[in-house]
């Protein structure tokens, strides 16, 4: 039996192996988020800005690390050049996503929503790098 060309056969992880992968990028994610509102309430950033309490951000955080982790699965399963697909759609979704702080300038302040936008940047930093371990992409397929 040929062996499998390593270019196209599909790297696939076991399924604690993902949401292990995914928790860790959650928990990180939460810490480096707790990290910059500490550093944006100590800027300047209102102390009554609920966005910036635990509570908000670890939930928020926990849910875009979550709903990261499907659509990057979905990707890499159903494109023909996942790879591709993601390099564009990831930049694409956060700026999306930052659609929703611009509304909370009144509350928060430009340092507050600052805070939020960076945010979004590090959980988007720190589940890339995780998805790429624990669901990697091939440029040579949709593994």
């Amino acid at each position: 039996m040929p062996a499998a060309d390593p270019r196209t056969a599909a790297t696939r992880r076991g399924p604690l192996l993902v949401v292990g992968g995914v928790l860790v990028a959650a928990v990180l994610s939460s810490l480096v988020n707790a990290v910059i509102a500490l550093l944006a309430r100590a800027v300047g950033a209102p102390d009554d800005f609920e966005p910036l309490d635990p509570g908000s951000y670890i939930f928020l955080t926990t849910v875009g690390v979550t709903a990261g982790a499907i659509g990057w699965g979905i990707v890499r399963k159903v494109s023909q050049n996942a790879e591709s697909v993601l390099r564009w759609l990831v930049p694409v979704v956060v700026v999306v996503s930052f659609v929703p702080d611009f509304f909370l300038f009144g509350a928060g302040g430009v340092t507050g929503v600052a805070a939020l936008l960076l945010m979004h940047v590090a959980v988007a930093v720190i589940a890339v790098a995780t998805f790429r371990k624990v669901l990697p992409v091939s440029r040579y397929g949709n593994g």
